[in-house]
């Protein structure tokens, strides 16, 4: 399925140009006779994990509740009113990780996880708002979404939820399954379950430039040299010794101001940070892992593919995977652009690859980050 089919006919360009960062679209049957692609017990065992997020929100006696992951109980099926949240879904199914694959028409730096939400009848979260643009599709049941633009953001205090404290709907949809609804930023919305429903959210990473400006100057702290040490020879009796000297302040202003950073810095911050798995991620690596001749064997006869955990980027000479950087040969640059984009390799490629290249194959194999395609593709 094209993404010109997911978005009801529009091309992608078209999308973002009219809808991305702007406005709702709601499209009936983004994929037609789509189906769940994990069942309800599939969720719940996943819940029961502590190296998967999950949540369960409970309206019970109109009183919000929220607990956090593993979840060992769950609600009786026939209580009403009750949510359970599993995020990452894309990070434990191959199913779920190629639904979300759908939305790479936008850039896998963006692209975050496949959230899906289980759902009681009356089930939901309260009306609310998220910081980044997400796509709601309908996988089972039916859900009545009401949204709005309102300006008022403001929140109920003393909530375990961020619930809005004067929702005020402008539209409302029923979907069904294979209906999608795609939200800006900010936009207002609220999704109640009719009946037992499960819905599977895409959404996108879209961090603050607070966060972002935190961990630069962390990143750049790993990585600055200032070397000497502060010396003040020309120093003159303190008159008044408590007061900061400020031929010390004017010194090591001169020091700080020797520390540059460019676009080239920016770029690989930026592919490192982006590519970083998240807390919970554990890679599962081979239980008996093949030699280095073997696994090259089977790489150039049938290629590789990434594990659906692994995130990995590419800009100018500079290739990004799992929280790290390397800059690349050109001989091999074309290869890992094309794992990256395509999160599969031909064993040709491979098969021209630097010594070098083959050995990072191998040691991310190892890792669990990547595996040989067991036929040809």
């Amino acid at each position: 399925m094209t993404s010109h089919t997911l978005l009801g006919g529009i091309t992608p360009a078209r999308f973002i140009s009219d809808y991305w960062h702007k406005k709702p679209l709601l499209v009936r049957q983004a994929i037609p006779s789509f189906a769940p692609v994990l069942s309800r017990g599939e969720l719940f065992d996943l819940a029961r994990r502590d190296d998967v997020e999950s949540r369960l929100v409970t309206h019970f006696d109109q009183h919000w509740q929220l607990q956090s992951g593993p979840i060992k109980k769950f609600p009786g099926l026939r209580q009403k009113d009750w949510t359970l949240l599993l995020q990452g879904a894309n990070l434990h199914s191959d199913a779920a990780d190629a639904l979300m694959q759908r939305f790479r028409f936008l850039s896998d730096a963006r692209l975050d996880d496949l959230m899906i939400s289980y759902a009681s009848d009356g089930g939901g979260v309260g009306p609310h708002v998220d910081s980044y643009d997400v796509f709601l599709l309908q996988a089972h049941g039916k859900r009545r979404w009401s949204i709005s633009d309102q300006q008022d953001l403001e929140i109920q205090e003393g909530l375990p939820l961020k619930i809005l404290r004067d929702f005020q709907p402008q539209q409302e949809f029923i979907l069904e399954p294979g209906d999608m609804l795609y939200l800006p930023p900010h936009y207002a919305h609220n999704g109640v379950a009719i009946g037992e429903c499960m819905t599977y959210s895409i959404g996108f990473r879209a961090p603050s430039f607070q966060e972002l400006g935190e961990s630069f100057l962390q990143f750049m702290a790993d990585t600055m040299d200032l070397p000497g040490r502060y010396a003040d020879p020309d120093a003159k009796p303190a008159r008044r010794p408590a007061q900061l000297p400020a031929a010390m302040v004017q010194q090591v202003a001169a020091q700080f101001s020797k520390l540059k950073f460019d676009e080239d810095d920016i770029a690989v911050f930026l592919g490192e940070y982006l590519s970083e798995p998240k807390a919970q991620v554990s890679f599962d690596v081979p239980d008996a892992p093949l030699t280095r001749a073997r696994f090259l064997q089977g790489a150039i006869r049938r290629g590789i593919t990434l594990s659906r955990k692994t995130r990995m980027l590419h800009s100018g000479r500079y290739i990004f995977i799992n929280g790290e950087s390397y800059q690349v040969k050109t001989i091999d640059k074309q290869a890992l652009s094309q794992l990256a984009d395509a999160r599969t390799l031909d064993g040709a490629l491979i098969a021209k690859a630097s010594d070098d290249l083959r050995e990072a194959l191998y040691l991310w194999y190892q890792d669990g980050w990547l595996e040989a395609l067991k036929r040809a593709p």
